[in-house]
């Protein structure tokens, strides 16, 4: 196992994002978020539901199994019965994410996707965080933009911001006060790097190392799920 990837660890992490789902649909967005959710299906999740984001259910390779169409998303939306990992150009302490501007609203220096769903997905359901570059950049004291609700703003039984994966550690808000807490570095990365690359310091008790992947879940990285290696440009 000594030739594990980083991004084979990432993938890996997201897929323990899906922890104890059960029949929940699943929302990755990105390369790395699909590759972990489609794995986490293949092991430890198989009631776990995989969506084209359009009219299908999928299987991990892409064969349609169910029809959910697009209106009826947001029945399940609406019911929490979903778990979407969407990027974040910027997150904060209490897990506020920003996906729409960079600089003051009014006048931004940068326009990004815009709000898109991140209101909805993060008070109605369980949403995670996939940053493929840790850095104070992303890391701030104060999002520019609210565009994923966080904790110091939650409203509704639903709200429930869960991890952070990044290409350095995992993150969670499993504190007193919800801030964020370091749960583990990837191997190779330390405590020291992660709160150099944050603005905001970070809880860090028991932290341990992230895990490697199984033998069987490499195989299926590597032969089933991404025989192309297209990871590794994700996360070098």
């Amino acid at each position: 196992m000594s030739d594990v990837t980083r991004a084979e660890v990432c993938v890996v992490a997201c897929a323990d994002l899906f922890a104890g789902a059960g029949e929940v649909l699943a929302s990755p967005m990105g390369l790395i978020p699909s590759l972990g959710a489609r794995l986490a299906r293949l092991t430890t999740e198989p009631d776990l539901l995989l969506s084209d984001g359009e009219a299908f259910l999928l299987t991990p390779e892409s064969t349609v199994e169910g029809w959910l169409p697009y209106r009826k998303v947001f029945d399940v939306v609406a019911h929490g019965r979903r778990h979407v990992v969407m990027g974040a150009n910027q997150v904060d302490r209490f897990g506020n994410q920003n996906i729409s501007a960079i600089g003051d609203h009014a006048r931004p220096t940068r326009q990004l996707l815009g709000f898109r769903g991140a209101p909805g997905n993060t008070i109605n359901h369980r949403t995670s965080y996939w940053v493929p570059k840790h850095s104070t950049r992303v890391f701030v004291d104060k999002v520019d933009v609210v565009s994923g609700v966080g904790y110091d703003r939650a409203v509704g039984p639903f709200h429930d911001v869960h991890r952070v994966v990044t290409n350095l550690a995992v993150l969670d808000f499993a504190t007193p006060d919800h801030s964020m807490r370091l749960v583990s570095v990837h191997p190779g990365a330390s405590v020291d790097e992660v709160q150099q690359q944050t603005s905001f310091p970070l809880t860090a008790g028991d932290v341990t190392e992230t895990r490697l992947p199984t033998g069987e879940e490499l195989e299926l990285i590597r032969t089933r799920l991404d025989p192309d290696a297209e990871r590794e440009r994700e996360v070098r």
